[in-house]
């Protein structure tokens, strides 16, 4: 009899928790549409448009009376988001580890990113500063809410399951991408049958991004659950003290702490790549909205396959081993990109096809290789300073990329710059030996990492 109690009460367990892994699945489904259509396709290229319209006569704008080139704007914006995201993330990340209370802040984080995404539909004209008003809202919002999504992980897949869990998660994410922009590019390419000019178009996919994002929250809000605290979880301190204490607690976990600087390196140029991608295309390469919007689509549709692919190299080979291969295989992607033709969307879409076959499982398989190495009853506040690279929350590449078009007005020696990201952080994580580091921060340690 007590053995089928116990039988039940497992099979119960295991229930629940694929229950919460659906859940979990769908925040991913709901705010990667941001991702997608606002920060790679839709905003850049619009905002910089919009900065155009605004500039002088030398191309200028001059928020806050600092002259910059209306073309640098955006990726300005995108590094600015990063000081109010440093901000609130680690206050976010403890407050969760000390409440146990993430619903409530994923909650209060998501929908105050979907409103911002939302008011993007009046970004029309001139009004270049609202835009980045609202894109350092929207960008911050999805950093704070993946903290305390991705800090779920490691309570809700044992070890063995996290790679899969988490490699589902980015390929829903990449899913709906995919159907979100196949819904843009309908609207874009026919606005005149929808009696809408483009740039309404633009701004009603800019929007419907945040009605989204808000919508799909409803479901990880109703099957994700809060736990107990820890005992003796400290009370958070405020923006950077914070950030600090948590930096000084993983001094105490140093293979922790080298493991996400070798992230934050290399995922710093991801991201880049993401975020300034049709910048590029549409500023250097001369190719049309309709033509970037396709290649995203590929990107998206290759990378729900190359998330679930890459989880199965590394349970054959080890998530470490498949992240390095895929830093190579960016490096070389990245540099090719320097060499695309103008006006040429066939070469732009090999391009495209190349992102799309490594981006989502790099991404995947860093986020569960970095749970194993979160100490328990930390792990909001040890994503907090993950998440500072991650989902367009990077700042130093777009912050170089910016540079570099201000020096030297081309884009393609912008582009080129962001290799150096890829080289330094394989470098960083070969020299990382993750089974001393998992032991170290006092979990047990899988067969295959």
């Amino acid at each position: 009899m007590r053995t089928d109690t116990v039988r039940t009460q497992v099979t119960d367990e295991v229930a629940e928790r694929r229950r919460e892994q659906r859940g979990w699945y769908f925040y991913d489904w709901a705010c990667s549409v941001y991702s997608t259509s606002v920060l790679t396709v839709f905003l850049g290229p619009y905002l910089t448009a919009v900065a155009k319209h605004a500039a002088d006569a030398d191309g200028f704008v001059h928020p806050l009376g600092i002259p910059i080139r209306a073309g640098s704007f955006f990726a300005y914006t995108v590094s600015a988001s990063v000081i109010l995201s440093i901000l609130v993330m680690p206050m976010a990340g403890a407050a969760a580890d000390r409440t146990g209370r993430k619903k409530p802040l994923l909650a209060a984080s998501a929908y105050l990113g979907a409103a911002a995404t939302t008011g993007m539909f009046f970004l029309d004209g001139d009004r270049y500063l609202l835009g980045g008003l609202l894109l350092v809202v929207a960008n911050a919002s999805v950093a704070v809410s993946m903290v305390l999504y991705n800090s779920y992980l490691p309570q809700i897949a044992p070890p063995e399951e996290r790679d899969a869990v988490s490699s589902r998660g980015w390929a829903f994410g990449y899913a709906a991408g995919s159907l979100v922009l196949i819904a843009d590019l309908v609207l874009f390419t026919a606005h005149d049958s929808f009696g809408v000019s483009e740039a309404t178009a633009v701004r009603i996919c800019l929007s419907s991004a945040g009605l989204w994002w808000g919508a799909f929250t409803l479901v990880p809000l109703r099957r994700l659950r809060d736990r107990r605290t820890v005992p003796g979880a400290r009370t958070p301190a405020h923006g950077w003290r914070q950030l600090a204490a948590t930096v000084r607690d993983m001094r105490g976990k140093p293979l922790t702490l080298s493991f996400l600087f070798a992230y934050l390196v290399y995922n710093d140029g991801i991201q880049t790549v993401i975020s300034q991608a049709s910048v590029y295309g549409s500023e250097e390469l001369g190719l049309s909205q309709s033509t970037l919007i396709v290649a995203v689509l590929l990107v998206q549709v290759l990378a729900v396959g190359g998330a679930l692919g890459m989880g199965r190299l590394a349970r054959a080979y080890g998530a470490k081993r498949t992240i390095l291969g895929s830093l190579v295989a960016w490096t070389v992607t990245l540099a090719a990109g320097y060499f695309l033709p103008v006006g040429a969307p066939v070469w732009f879409f090999v391009l495209a096809a190349g992102i799309g076959l490594v981006l989502g499982g790099s991404q995947a398989l860093s986020r569960s290789l970095f749970s194993h190495l979160v100490p328990a009853g930390k792990e909001a506040e040890y994503f907090s300073a993950y998440e500072m690279s991650d989902r367009g929350m990077s700042w130093l590449g777009p912050l170089l990329f910016g540079l570099t078009y201000q020096l030297t007005g081309s884009y393609r020696d912008a582009i080129i710059s962001l290799v150096a990201f890829f080289v330094i952080g394989f470098v960083l994580l070969a020299r990382v030996p993750v089974r001393r580091a998992i032991r170290d921060a006092g979990n047990p340690v899988p067969d295959r990492i």
